[in-house]
């Protein structure tokens, strides 16, 4: 693969500064008073905890020296595996030019396996942070739409990760009426699938009606019922209070109407639902109600 093009898997991360609130590549986002708090690296991630100001520094950093070194100490066994995912995210960010040599170094050790793993890590976890380098490099040479026109040529042969995902969330251009077009008209339950799950990485509030009508009813747009836990994280995403709000209204509307009713559709000791309201606190740190109070 040519260092700085588009072809293959990718991460594409949006820049936060140290006055403003925090969002990472791996969806942690912390201190805005107009989103809920999201982490998927955390259990129930609240602001002024030791957590959150592990977050706070990672994040903050504005020189790629520091950030390269947590990424070595995580990868080495000798700082917190999470701090590196956390400092590559910053690193794309920052969009150092000289940081592709780096990347192109990592990329060399992790083939050639030069380093032994932490215990209960896999350095190829560190793949998506580097390609996030590459791509924001190449988004601030190519531009939103080229990026955009790159990944909606793969989508069809499912040819993208999790890294594709996070670019398409975080674009302009567009992109994410193209997906919800594409999701209406896609002609099997496979592409809608992926599709929505597209969605659901996106921060655009536009896109709350039809994620609420997807949780309340996965079937009626031809998606097996669990596709409504998609819904659910993309609407905290987006995490405004309209956002909050719909899913409520959509939990209510869902609980009506007996969509996740089946007994299968649970986890462990909880229903559908009530896993769904455990996966709210995790990923937010507090419930629903609890945010509608404190969001501006």
């Amino acid at each position: 693969m040519r260092a700085g093009g588009l072809a293959g898997f990718g991460v594409l991360l949006l820049g936060a500064v140290v006055s403003a609130p925090l969002a990472g590549q791996v969806q942690v986002r912390l201190g805005d008073p107009s989103r809920v708090t999201y982490s998927e690296l955390h259990e129930g991630l609240r602001d002024g905890t030791p957590e959150a100001d592990s977050v706070r520094a990672v994040l903050g950093e504005s020189a790629p020296g520091p950030l390269w070194s947590r990424v070595w100490r995580a990868a080495t066994g000798e700082g917190a595996w999470d701090d590196g995912l956390l400092a590559l995210t910053r690193l794309a960010e920052l969009r150092d030019r000289r940081g592709m040599d780096s990347v192109l170094a990592w990329r060399r050790r992790i083939v050639d396996q030069e380093l032994p793993p932490p215990p209960a890590t896999d350095l190829t976890d560190l793949r998506p942070g580097l390609r996030a380098i590459q791509l924001e490099l190449d988004r601030a040479r190519l531009g939103d739409s080229a990026v955009l026109a790159d990944f909606l040529s793969r989508v069809g042969d499912g040819y993208y990760d999790h890294g594709d995902a996070w670019v398409v969330g975080r674009l302009g251009a567009g992109a994410s009426d193209s997906l919800e077009n594409r999701f209406l008209a896609a002609s099997t339950q496979e592409l809608r699938v992926r599709y929505l799950t597209l969605m659901s990485y996106s921060t655009d509030p536009g896109r709350i009606p039809l994620l609420a009508r997807v949780f309340a009813a996965p079937d009626s747009f031809d998606l097996p019922l669990r596709a409504g836990a998609r819904a659910s994280d993309g609407l905290l995403w987006i995490g405004t209070c309209r956002a909050v709000r719909a899913l409520l209204e959509a939990r209510a509307a869902a609980r009506q109407r007996g969509t996740y009713a089946d007994p299968r559709l649970g986890h462990a000791d909880l229903d559908f639902l009530g896993n769904d309201s455990s996966v709210v606190v995790s990923r937010t740190g507090r419930w629903l109600t609890e945010w509608l109070e404190v969001l501006r």
